[in-house]
């Protein structure tokens, strides 16, 4: 199985190419609203790599079975574990990696413990899932206690979905890897639309370009995604007008 996940990143020409087919491939409904690129803009046709894809997900699920079944818990169940879950948050697939990942931490690692690089990676992931995907900043700080985590980065992610701080959120997605992005990116509707609304009742008018840092989103997919109805002038995002006296 992680053979053919090789083969499969490696048949991924271009630096980038791999990026877009995980992305094309997102097994959550979160990214209803993205463009899907055209089937001539990628080496392999669509369902080939939606079938290979398919058939590694499959092997890991009748894998996870297969352990807890077994009740196996050694170095090859765990790094069996470690790479569904690594897989399964790149496809934003949490229906696959949220289990996966309790398992790991509440069952697998109080008998066989993981390294401590190991334990700070998962602990990290699970409280960025709490924290993202669940909404649940309570049960994220409780985790990240009782798991030991010590991660400054996690830290200030929580600080910034505590406060609404949007502009702390997207500096923060812009610097962590692939894994911890994704997991971030269920959190990023609820924090546009929060920059949106603070914008709008702030101010009558607003760079473009400024705009799309603060919301991590170009103009085009603001107007057509989110519905914000303001006018476009130029260089310019017209908010609203001052009120004739």
């Amino acid at each position: 199985m992680v053979e053919r996940y090789k083969v499969f990143c490696s048949s991924a020409v271009r630096g980038d190419e791999l990026h877009r087919r995980l992305a094309h491939l997102d097994l959550s409904k979160e990214n209803e609203n993205e463009v899907i690129p055209k089937a001539s803009d990628l080496p392999n046709s669509k369902a080939d790599v939606s079938n290979e894809l398919d058939a590694i997900t499959m092997g890991m699920r009748k894998l996870r079975e297969g352990i807890v079944a077994s009740k196996r818990v050694d170095d090859f169940s765990i790094q069996a574990y470690i790479f569904c879950i690594r897989l399964s948050i790149l496809l934003k697939h949490w229906e696959s990696y949220h289990p996966a990942m309790r398992h790991l931490l509440q069952v697998m690692h109080p008998v066989h413990p993981l390294s401590n690089t190991e334990l700070q990676e998962f602990a990290g992931y699970q409280v960025l899932d709490f924290a993202c995907r669940q909404r649940d900043l309570a049960k994220a700080f409780s985790v990240k206690l009782q798991l030991g985590l010590r991660d400054t980065t996690v830290d200030s992610l929580l600080r910034a979905i505590a406060h609404d701080n949007y502009f702390l959120f997207w500096r923060i997605k812009r610097g962590v890897d692939g894994h911890k992005a994704k997991i971030m990116e269920f959190a990023e509707d609820e924090m546009k639309l929060h920059a949106l609304k603070s914008i709008g009742k702030t101010y009558l008018s607003i760079d473009l370009a400024s705009l799309e840092q603060l919301t991590d989103t170009p103009w085009a997919s603001l107007a057509k995604n989110y519905g914000v109805g303001w006018q476009l002038e130029g260089t310019k995002v017209v908010i609203r007008k001052p009120k004739a006296r």
